[in-house]
């Protein structure tokens, strides 16, 4: 044995004995912070998908290798984000939802859980069947199916705790999210906007799975969980009952506004913060008004789910600007003081920075080409629109930027304290748009518009952008030829990986965006990249490979790519994309080759 590997192993035992003390303090915070695990999809409650560890880095990424692989045995979108706690790696397929345990070091399986998920779910999901991960805290997992039912299984032998049904699919409603876990409360959300399905976020008990409380998205103010508490900064959100008054006669009761994607936590004010979904229907002119709540940033009391303050970013939205995209709790020099702010790269296309205490916002800058507003009114809190494109009943209006899935959609962003960069994956797509009248029927969809994307200015249709926030401008970007619809995870090492529709799994330098590392998977990306370190003292990145969501649906569903408008509009943008990929369902772990001293 070379003195080299000899003291390879011993820091290799060392490390393992460092996860045995690791493991057993199981305080979700103090987790977060060891970045030898990967304990929740976003990496901590502050979203910011950024790990310390260095022993992959921009000096030797260019030797990664697959360190292993293993099937999640569905070949639907696979969306979703692997945590790692201890020793074992979590990962949770597209529906059928089966959650699996696995040595985090060698991939093998230590258990699998099967849920009985009712196959009628696939009928009534929008935008394929996905599911975007998995949560722990205190020795339970827990995630979501597609139909509606929330489960706590035991981490160390995957039986199951508890299962709380929570929504109805003869509604239309699914649920696609990654919960997040906080304080002893699971939190999440439903799906399903286009199916006239009326939002929520609800609090359950981590320990029982019973409803703590359930605050809507629309409705009157004692649904939405609005009352003393609630001090919002822009005059529009000030007056009783806007969640009904800002709508026709009966319409909120319809009207939307899910809440499908990422929740953060601030742990010193106890509040959770999250956006609101699009209203329904798609078509604007059937529904008056700025239709409150539906596209909105909240701010609730973890505890009671009062709202403390709320920004609707689109009032009366025209384009299907959901507002669902992450919030990071960072804090950014303002005026020259360190400030406590949510950054929320918006679907609409601005990188907004508000403060998370109130509410207010200090900026917001087009991050990609924008046509359907002139620019947003910090002082309103409202954005001033190009009248030119808005929707005229039975009337195709064109070169509207960015196309409904906005300028980024779901897919999480990572920021780089090292950097101090934000990584963008997003799509740059524009589109035409035409209205219809439309009406609603429990259970199906209800959008009363015809959409054609297509690729905007430069002909490329995807890009990783690196943003600066304080310099508040784009200071590099690699255009992709299709959307990028993966996750982005950054680390210390001055690396950021990401995922591309074409299959191409992808390693970084941060700091200008250089390529230094590539590899071909079996399907294209659309997952969450992670990193953590094994009981070997090797780091490992995983990510899922296996194309699909809305973006990727026309490559493993039955969609007519000559159909311009199939996927809600989205075959047209990516009618090219079947052949280069098909569906798949493989998790991918990389590592650097064993013995060669892994970067030190």
């Amino acid at each position: 044995m070379n003195i080299r590997y000899r003291a390879w192993t011993l820091v290799a035992a060392a490390a393992a004995a460092l996860w045995m003390s690791a493991a057993a303090a199981d305080d979700l915070q103090s987790l977060t912070q060891d970045d030898r695990q990967w304990v929740m999809p976003a990496k901590n409650f502050a979203n910011t998908r950024f790990s310390s560890l260095k022993q992959i880095n921009a000096g030797n990424a260019n030797r990664l290798q697959v360190a292993w692989t293993f099937s999640v045995g569905s070949d639907h979108g696979q969306e979703a984000a692997p945590i790692v706690v201890g020793d074992t790696m979590y990962v949770v397929g597209a529906y059928p939802n089966e959650l699996f345990a696995l040595d985090a070091t060698t991939g093998e399986m230590k258990w699998k859980y099967s849920p009985r998920v009712d196959p009628s779910s696939q009928g009534v999901a929008c935008c394929d069947v996905v599911n975007r991960g998995e949560a722990y805290d205190n020795g339970k997992i827990f995630f979501n199916t597609l139909d509606n039912h929330t489960i706590a299984v035991n981490a160390k032998t995957g039986k199951e705790v508890w299962v709380t049904k929570l929504g109805e699919i003869t509604k239309g409603q699914t649920m696609t999210m990654a919960p997040l876990v906080a304080e002893g409360k699971v939190f999440v959300g439903n799906s399903g906007g286009e199916m006239g399905v009326r939002g929520w976020v609800t609090a359950l008990d981590e320990n029982t799975g019973k409803i703590v409380w359930r605050g809507y998205s629309v409705g009157p103010d004692k649904d939405v969980l609005i009352g003393p508490k609630f001090h919002p900064y822009y005059a529009s959100a000030k007056g009783k009952d806007l969640g009904v008054k800002t709508w026709p006669p009966g319409r909120w009761q319809v009207g939307g506004g899910p809440v499908w994607g990422w929740i953060s936590y601030d742990p010193k004010t106890n509040l959770i913060f999250y956006g609101s979904g699009n209203p329904g229907p798609w078509n604007s002119n059937q529904r008056e008004g700025d239709n409150k709540w539906t596209t909105t940033i909240f701010a609730r009391d973890a505890d009671t789910g009062e709202a403390i303050w709320a920004d609707q970013l689109n009032p009366h939205d025209l384009y299907d600007y959901d507002e669902i995209n992450e919030n990071l709790l960072i804090d950014l020099p303002i005026k020259g003081k360190m400030t406590h702010v949510l950054v929320h790269p918006g679907r609409d296309g601005f990188m907004f920075v508000i403060d998370r205490q109130t509410g207010q916002i200090y900026s917001a800058d087009k991050y990609d080409t924008q046509t359907s507003m002139k620019y947003f009114d910090i002082k309103t809190g409202r954005p001033v629109m190009n009248d030119a494109l808005k929707p005229v009943l039975g009337k195709n209006i064109s070169g509207i930027c960015p196309a409904s899935p906005g300028a980024k959609d779901w897919q999480p962003v990572a920021y780089s304290p090292v950097t101090k960069l934000l990584y963008i994956p997003h799509q740059h797509l524009c589109m035409d748009y035409k209205t219809a009248e439309v009406g609603y029927i429990a259970g199906t969809p209800y959008v009363g518009a015809t959409v054609d994307m297509y690729a905007g200015p430069g002909h490329y249709r995807g890009e990783l952008a690196a943003w600066d926030l304080t310099k508040r401008k784009k200071v590099w970007a690699i255009h992709e030829k299709f959307p990028v619809w993966s996750g982005a995870m950054a680390t210390a090492g001055n690396i950021v990986v990401y995922g591309t529709m074409d299959r191409w799994f992808k390693v970084i330098d941060a700091r200008n965006g250089k390529l230094l590392y590539q590899f071909r998977a079996p399907s294209g990306f659309i997952g969450q990249p992670v990193t953590y370190q094994g009981k070997d003292g090797r780091q490992y990145i995983a990510m899922l490979s296996g194309v699909g969501g809305w973006a990727g649906a026309i490559a493993n569903a039955a969609i007519d790519p000559r159909v311009r408008n199939g996927a809600l509009g989205y075959t047209g943008a990516v009618g090219d994309l079947p052949s280069v990929t098909s569906g798949g369902s493989t998790l991918m772990v990389f590592a650097l080759p064993k013995g060669s001293g892994n970067g030190h």
